[in-house]
């Protein structure tokens, strides 16, 4: 599958997505950014939590993430994390989670 196919599964999955707080989807509210497939099914994005003290931001990227590698061919997920208070701790605890089987 192609780098630009896969990049539109992507966003359709988390599109799919909802915040809990609002009922949107992530990509309605625009918490997603810079998405990037690689030929090798690696995908890099940008996660901009709602408000850098967002109470869910944690177990939102947690599940990003663990929708993204759920996609069939996506061999890793990198999530950087912007405009969070804690962005540096959960990235750290994103890139601890290994990918599920």
């Amino acid at each position: 599958m192609g780098a630009e196919r896969m990049k539109m599964l992507v966003e359709e999955a988390l599109a799919g997505v909802i915040d809990p707080e609002t009922g949107l989807s992530i990509m309605r509210m625009d918490l997603i950014h810079n998405i990037e497939v690689r030929a090798d099914g690696s995908v890099s994005l940008v996660f901009h939590p709602s408000s850098p003290v967002c109470p869910i931001a944690y177990s939102l990227a947690n599940f990003i993430k663990k929708t993204v590698e759920n996609i069939k061919g996506v061999s890793s997920v990198k999530i950087s994390v912007d405009n969070f208070e804690r962005a540096a701790h959960l990235e750290s605890l994103l890139k601890a989670s290994p990918k599920a089987p």
